[in-house]
């Protein structure tokens, strides 16, 4: 049963309230991140320095893990029957459409910022919108922030509440028919159009509401959810609590702080010991400033600065700070190229790297079954909202398609596929490349697996086709070599090897224009022609009073001796010797 508008707006204010400390914690870390910590902590800067004189490490580890954490996996949807050409052809086609969805929507662009939202604060809504312009499902990466997912006891998402900031203009633009009431009392003349607003949009599967609640909650839209589930999934982050996921960063704010701070100190040693006064002998009167300048004294060893010493444990402490925020951050310091010049191995490399690769896995292993659902969800809304005849074209695994379809009949309420990374998820490419060189040889995979399964996209049928071609081609190229090198044999033994000469000269000629090797040999190595030998009629049958058996009388000489006619063939003959078997 639907919600009522009154339950709807105090739904949303409670899970508001409930999240408060989790919107507090994701400014801070969004602040920290664009470089704005004296916002957060204004107390732990001096005066005159407001912002950091190190790297935001924050901000530098986040990036390079959604990196590569980016990728997106293979979808692929299957068959239970192997045997049947229709079911694979039935899956194939599947498989297409639901590659279609991810290119259409621009899908691995969005993940690199996705990948970062989802590290950063702990959980990543994708939303199906449906594109009724293009007649398709468009896949959405939203904001974390300002997000208020919902989930029953078995972990399902059962509403999804979001806050928007917008401007009084921009909504003015949006919802024109209710201008008065967003302008407010105040009137035309007395309002700030750039004052920003907030505005909620609540969904659930029975229906999606947008209401303003600075405007005594004031439903702008109020409609019928057309596809009766979420349009919404969410990935949630594991940790203790996975009703307020925590972001990978939350806890290493304050050693980032920490570790600006004393950076900022030594900073400010350091021009107060270049700035420290004069000690100069009392015999000195007068002095000048600037470079250059002369000091008249009897005793030139007393003229100094006073000494402001800088203890050697600050920079010992900064050392810490970083290797608690790497600790923190599950941030290894072989990623940033600095390893020790003791591990050599690697072995060593492979154990600093450890944590790294173990976090990649789990955020893919969390994304393939969020993708799932997703596309699930783009097959459930092309059937429901857009069966019609429809036709698509794009790059496949290198490859491109053009392909024409009705979800009725190419879907068919067959919402499953297959969504993984492979073996090889969490490896950079050099490593996954070595990995699978290992197996390879090792008789574990087979050469079309491991092909499959390399951190790129590539058709893999085409690929070897390719390849296949290639070895081919120098294989011919190696027989030409060969039959080169044979010539001054032939030489040597009399034989005449101008011809060959001559042909090898004239497939050089042709591949200078462009002909491939295989036409080039084909033109000019193939075999001569034989004439044609006109057929012998079927010779009469011989009287009853010949002797059978009786060797063939040759036939009447022609002019000069020669014989009137063609000569038998060799079948002829056999056939004739053959009757006295």
């Amino acid at each position: 049963m639907a919600l009522s508008t009154e339950q709807v707006t105090n739904k949303v204010l409670a899970l508001t309230r409930r999240y408060s400390e989790r919107d507090y914690r994701m400014a801070d870390i969004t602040a920290v991140r664009r470089g704005n910590m004296e916002s957060v902590y204004p107390d732990m800067f001096p005066e005159g320095m407001s912002r950091p004189m190190i790297a935001n490490f924050v901000d530098v580890a986040a990036r390079d893990i959604a990196e590569v954490l980016a990728p997106l996996p293979s979808f692929n949807c299957s068959t239970p029957s192997i045997n049947s050409d229709k079911a694979k052809k039935f899956s194939d086609k599947r498989t297409i459409i639901a590659n279609n969805y991810v290119e259409f929507s621009g899908l691995q662009t969005q993940m690199y910022t996705g990948a970062d939202w989802y590290l950063t604060y702990g959980f990543l809504p994708i939303f199906v919108d449906a594109n009724f312009d293009a007649k398709m499902p468009h896949i959405r990466i939203e904001n974390p922030m300002g997000s208020y997912p919902e989930f029953d006891r078995f972990g399902r998402c059962v509403s999804f509440t979001k806050k928007y900031i917008k401007t009084i203009r921009e909504l003015i633009v949006d919802f024109p028919e209710y201008e008065n009431v967003i302008v407010g009392s105040l009137g035309r003349d007395m309002t700030d159009y750039d004052t920003n607003m907030e505005l909620m949009r609540y969904e659930d599967a029975d229906q999606v509401v947008l209401f303003l609640p600075q405007r005594g909650n004031l439903v702008l839209r109020k409609a019928k959810n057309p596809i009766g589930m979420l349009s919404v999934v969410v990935a949630r982050r594991p940790g203790l609590d996975l009703d307020d996921p925590r972001g990978q960063f939350d806890d290493v704010l304050w050693a980032q702080i920490a570790r600006a701070r004393f950076s900022m100190l030594a900073m400010e040693a350091a021009e107060k010991s270049v700035q420290a006064p004069l000690v100069l002998p009392n015999d000195v009167s007068e002095f000048a400033f600037g470079p250059d300048s002369v000091i008249r004294t009897n005793n030139p060893a007393g003229v100094r600065r006073v000494a402001l010493e800088l203890p050697s444990g600050a920079f010992t402490e900064q050392q810490m700070l970083e290797a608690e925020m790497r600790m923190g951050a599950r941030y290894p310091e072989g990623r940033s190229g600095n390893i020790d010049a003791s591990i050599i191995t690697g072995s060593g490399v492979q154990a600093l790297l450890g944590g790294f690769d173990s976090q990649i896995k789990a955020g893919q292993q969390i994304l393939a079954e969020t993708f799932q659902k997703v596309m699930e969800l783009c097959f459930h809304i092309d059937q429901t909202l857009f069966d019609e005849d429809k036709s698509m074209a794009g790059i496949y695994q290198g490859a491109p398609y053009e392909i024409s379809y009705k979800p009725s009949k190419d879907i068919k309420s067959d919402y499953s596929i297959q969504v993984r990374y492979g073996v090889m998820a969490g490896l950079d490419p050099s490593r996954a490349l070595i990995f699978s060189l290992q197996a390879l040889q090792a008789g574990l995979l087979s050469r079309e697996f491991v092909m499959s399964e390399l951190p790129w996209s590539m058709n893999v049928g085409l690929e070897k086709d390719r390849i296949d071609i290639e070895r081919m081609r120098d294989a011919l190229s190696g027989s030409i070599g060969a039959l080169t090198q044979a010539i001054p044999q032939m030489a040597a033994n009399g034989a005449d090897p101008s011809d060959i000469i001559e042909k090898i000269a004239t497939v050089i000629d042709m591949k200078k224009k462009g002909t491939s090797i295989e036409d080039a040999v084909m033109e000019i190595f193939k075999k001569e022609e034989a004439e044609e030998v006109p057929v012998e009629p079927e010779e009469p049958m011989a009287p009853e009073g010949m002797q059978q058996g009786a060797p063939p009388q040759p036939a009447p000489a022609g002019p000069e001796g020669q014989p009137a006619g063609p000569p038998p063939d060799v079948a002829s003959i056999l056939a004739r010797l053959g009757g006295g078997a």
